[in-house]
Formats: structure tokens, sequence, C-alpha cells
């Protein structure tokens, strides 16, 4: 469970070195943040002379703080006609700043665009890894929330240089103990380095465990000496953390074209990576991802279980991908309010789990009947959870625009009827009449329940349940001003009509409109509106289609396990990060009635194990969701 998270308490009244109340230190020397910057961690860690000509570079930094070295970096790489193509910066704090003292700290900043960026992506401070993009997605901001003792154990990355800042060791000890800096020594790429502008004994002591080579050099400022540091382990049993299942790739095929498929598409794309996506049916997002609406908000629970946390990790990056969208036109729907009917609990107590969890007010809030009604401009009979960043988006109009990239080729009537490895250890793809569709080193199988006869895998518990929504004329005595969710939902839609359902019915084929759907559509919007509605059943229309889940409602993301008898005698196979794959072949599937939250997350984490690339979750959420986890569960069960 994620600890509560405590934004920061900052004294700005010396704007030259704003101070943290609860450490009783500075966040930065007098002297300046930026010249620090320069001469302890980019001139520490050979930047950006290392960068050079690079595809990726990935700096690490173990404490965010107001972020000044974040943007100095930004400026040094901005300003390099040799930069990197990608520039990472992971970064963790464990108390950041609100927005608006973010906002106070940069208001005199020497790189004032850059600062108004960053400070317009600020997330909203839940205790997640947080993933923004900046310079038309060539630099990469992972930003974890939370104590650094957490999370350094759960980033999976392969990281070039590492940027130990953070409150002085004798002012916050934890953060600089030799155990948490020995955690170093599993990130650190080949080569990597390390700067600080301490040159205490304990941080001397922890990088050498952590296998680095470490040298004095001159201060900044005020402080006689600084270290840098560079990585040359005796030993190294294993590789870097940033490599699990897969390597950097070119050339990927994905199969299927709704949301999955779009996202995983759209993440790698946007890696510089073409891919080839092919889809069955004459048009993209036709089956599941083709409902004429869909909703898409975060979730509240009393035990912050991955389940949870997957979630709001995934609504909170959907959002931050979709705002700019929605501005442009690019795709239909809104983003500015959901309000999701509370079952169970009252409002103190709502409250109270609020208050216990610390989530912001910009994630969550917890409203009465009365102010909730008032949300939604009509009377609602209970309590509800607003989601402030939620809403409803058109799957079809968002999967257009993910593929919408002059690095995606879509191929449409283009049904993948096997998959298969050759002789030259490479994938094909091939048609009902034996045609090769495609050869490439890399596959996602994005098709919904046909991942399990593409992949011959038989392990994945899926069920694909019929869905069926309702469209009603205009409806003026109740319309919410904001979709409603609940048991069931409503959407003021297109031309003043109000769109609700969806029915769940598993392993049900049916694709014809039923009339008694439609009266299962009306009885639950009664129950959400308190409201009668007088409308003929047989005259309603609406809109079929089929949702893939495992019974565990997480999605299957990830390399695809080995067939069993290729696996028997691998070691660790209980634990699904261990369990043996194949290579190069990866799925993205089973996103439920959630896809339009979890889509680009899920797309991206494939992504990232393709491409060598810093993962943009923490491992225990990727053990969560990994495509594995069902096979270790087996081997778990299986006597020894």
């Amino acid at each position: 469970m994620s600890e509560p998270l405590q934004p920061a308490r900052i004294d700005f009244t010396d704007a030259a070195a704003p101070r943290a109340i609860d450490y009783g230190d500075v966040y930065h020397p007098r002297a300046g943040a930026f010249a620090q910057a320069r001469h302890v961690f980019l001139a520490g860690n050979g930047l950006p002379r290392r960068w050079a000509r690079r595809a990726h570079f990935v700096i690490l930094e173990t404490g965010f703080g107001l972020g000044h070295n974040f943007l100095a970096t930004w400026a040094a790489w901005r300003d390099d006609p040799q930069r990197c193509e990608h520039l990472w910066f992971l970064s963790v704090d464990r108390h950041p700043p609100l927005r608006r003292d973010l906002q106070q700290a940069h208001a005199h900043s020497p790189e004032p665009t850059l600062a108004r960026d960053l400070v317009d992506a600020w997330p909203p401070l839940t205790p997640d890894l947080h993933r923004r993009e900046f310079a038309h997605g060539r630099v990469h901001l992972l930003l974890a929330l939370g104590d650094i003792a957490q999370w350094l154990p759960q980033w999976i990355a392969e990281v070039d240089a590492f940027y130990l800042d953070g409150f002085a060791p004798a002012k916050n000890p934890a953060m600089w103990q030799p155990q948490l800096l020995r955690r170093l020594d599993r990130l650190a790429a080949p080569g990597a380095t390390a700067a600080t502008w301490s040159s205490a004994r304990i941080v001397r002591d922890g990088l050498s465990a952590a296998g680095f080579e470490v040298q004095c050099g001159p201060g900044f400022d005020t402080k006689r000496e600084m270290l840098h540091a560079r990585h040359a382990p005796a030993h190294r049993a294993a590789p870097p953390a940033g490599r699990r299942h897969g390597g950097a790739s070119a050339d990927v095929s994905i199969v299927g074209a709704g949301l999955a498929g779009a996202a995983a598409a759209r993440a790698l794309a946007a890696l510089g990576v073409r891919c080839r996506v092919f889809e069955a049916q004459p048009a993209v997002a036709q089956l599941g991802s083709g409902q004429p609406a869909g909703l898409l908000h975060g979730v509240v629970h009393a035990q912050d279980s991955p389940h949870t946390r997957w979630f709001r990790a995934a609504a909170l990056r959907a959002q931050a991908d979709l705002a700019p969208r929605l501005a442009r036109g690019q795709v239909r729907g809104r983003l500015d309010g959901l309000l999701r009917l509370e079952q169970a609990l009252d409002i103190a107590s709502m409250r109270a789990l609020l208050r216990a969890q610390a989530l912001p007010p910009d994630y969550v809030q917890a409203l009465s009947a009365d102010d909730s009604s008032a949300r939604a401009g009509c009377a609602l009979a209970r309590p509800a959870w607003l989601y402030p960043g939620g809403g409803w988006v058109e799957p079809a109009s968002l999967v257009r625009s993910w593929l919408d990239d002059e690095r995606i080729d879509v191929a449409l009537n283009a049904p993948v009827q096997h998959v298969e490895r050759d002789v030259a250890d490479r994938w094909r793809l091939l048609a009902a009449d034996g045609r090769t569709l495609s050869v490439c080193d890399q596959v996602v199988l994005a098709n919904a329940d046909g991942i399990a006869s593409l992949s011959g895998q038989s392990m994945w518990p899926l069920v694909r349940s019929r869905g069926q929504v309702t469209i009603l004329p205009a409806a003026p005595h109740w319309c919410p001003a904001l979709p409603v969710a609940g048991d069931g939902y409503a959407i003021a839609w297109r031309d003043g009509q109000l769109l609700c359902g969806a029915t769940s019915d598993p392993d049900d084929p049916t694709p014809a409109l039923r009339v008694a759907d439609h009266a299962r559509n009306l009885a639950a919007l009664r129950r959400l509106s308190g409201q009668v509605w007088p409308h003929d059943v047989n005259k309603l229309d609406g809109r079929v289609g089929w949702r893939v889940h495992a019974r565990d409602r997480l999605p299957l993301v990830g390399g695809v396990p080995l067939p069993w008898s290729e696996r028997t005698h691998a070691l660790r196979q209980e634990q699904a990060r261990f369990v043996a794959r194949q290579p190069g072949l990866h799925v993205l599937a089973a996103l439920g009635s959630r896809g339009l939250s979890q889509a680009l997350l899920a797309g991206e984490v494939v992504a990232a194990i393709i491409t060598g690339t810093p993962v943009p979750v923490g491992s225990a959420l990727l053990d969560a969701v990994d495509a594995a986890r069902f096979a270790a569960r087996a081997r778990r069960a299986t006597p020894q």
C-alpha cells in the first residue's frame, strides 16, 4: 500500500533560497539553482558530451525538489546540437510542491518558457509514477511521488547518469544511507556516472558499496568539495534493470486496431519506432472500441491495492494525453468532470477515506447528494465521487488520433490467422490462405480474445462479455451536465441525446439489439436518476459491442510466456517477472470496460519493454498486470 502523500511546506521569505520547513534546509544555495545544476550535476556527469548522438539517455535524480535540475538539464539538451534523440529524466520526491508553490519558485526562472511548461504539466499529487512529455515528446519526465526507499527498488530502467540530490545528510539522513545507495548498482548502465554536491563520508561509502569509483572535485559556491563517480563494479551478477524481456527494435507488427493496438502503436511511434498494424475489419475501432462513447476516470478504494494504483495511474496518464487532443479537436469528448455515485459509504465516511489516503482534490472529491446534484444540474439520490479530470470520450476518434502518425502503417481487411517463428528467428504473420502478411522482429498481439489462438496460450482466463448501450432522444427533464456513473451510466451525448448503459452478459454472442436490454438500461438509468423513463423500448436505438477481461480484472501486458514444456526446468518460474518468454512476442489485451482509462499506459509499458527504455510503472504494478502472472500462479500451484 502506498504511503499517503504530504505536499511540501515551503518558506519563500528568502526568494533566492527557499526553505523546506519540515527539513530545516534550503532547496538550493543563494548562488543559484541553475548554476549549481550545471556545475555539479551536468559537468559532474560529463554532460552534455556523454549524451551526444545517442538514441536514448537516462538520468535518475534522487530528489526532484522544485525541479531546477530537470529544467537546467532540459535547457542544456535543447541548446546542444548533438543532443540525444530522447532524454529520460527519472526523479522522486516524498514531499512534492503544490502547483502554486512550484509556480512561485519559478516566478523569475532563467528559463521561463520551460518553467511554465513544467508548471502547466504538474500532476495531481498522488503517490504514483507520473509521466510527462516535453519538447514534442523527446524529453520524458518520470516523476515518482513518495519515499525513495519504496521507489528505488521498483524502478525498471538502465540509468546512464545519477543526480544525487536532496536535503543535506545531516537534515535528511534516510535518503543518504549506504544500504539505499547500494541499490543504484541494480540500475546502473555500463559506464554510468554519478555526481552530488555532498562530500559526506556516508555518501562516499554508499557509492563505493554500489560499485562506483569515487573522486572529489571542486565544490560549488561555499562548498569546498563535491563528488563525482563512475560505475565500475568488480563483479556483476545480472544486467541492469531496464531490459527484462526485450531490446531495441525498429521492426514491429501489431495485430488489432482497437484501443489496445492503437495505444501500442502510438507509444512505439513516439519513441521513433516504425510499426505496422493489421486489422481484420474494414475500418479501425469496429468491435469493442466502436461504442459511441465511454467513460474515463480513476478509482478510490479503502485498500490502496495494486488494482487501485494501476487504475489511478492509468487514468491520470490518459487524461494528460487526451486533454491536448480534445483541445485541438482531434478527439470527440469532454474531460471536465465525472460523478460516480457511491453505493455503500455515507458522505462522512467518504471524506474520512480521502483524508486517510491524502488524495488531492484535483484528482477526486467527495460530494454530498445535494452538492453532486448541483454539479450535475439535475437531481441525484446519493453522494458521489467527483473526478475533476474524468469525463467521456468517443473511442473511435481516439483510435484514429493515435494512429495518425507517419511512422504507423495500418492494413485493413487483413485478418492474421497464424503467427509463427521462422528459421531466421523472426516472426511471420500469415493470412488464412497461407500468405505472409509481415516478417518482423517483434509482434504485439492486441486482438482481444484472439490473443489465445495466435499465441498458442490457454492459461489466460479470459471472459468475453456482450454489452448493449441505449440511446434516448432529448430528455430535458433530466440531462446531467457531467457524466454520471454508478449502477450503469448516463452521458449527455450529441444533439441533446442521452447515452446510457451498458449491459454485461458473459459468453453471449448475439449481435442484434434486444428490447429486453434496452429495458435493463432504462431500469439502471431510473436508479441513477430517480426519474421515470416512459420511452417505448421497441423504438429505441443503441449499439452492441464486446469487452474482454481477465478474471482478476487487470489487463494482460508484456511478453508471452514460453509453452509449459519449454520452461518446466527453468528456475524461479513461480514469479511472473522470472517466467521465460517467447522472444519478441508480446500481448496487450483484456482492457475490459476501462479501455479508455488504461490503454495508453499499457501501451507505453509494452513499448518500454520492446525498446528497453524506462518502464513507466513500478515493478509491483508491472507484476500485477504482467501477461505471465497466470503462468506463475499455475507454477506455484504445481507440486514440486
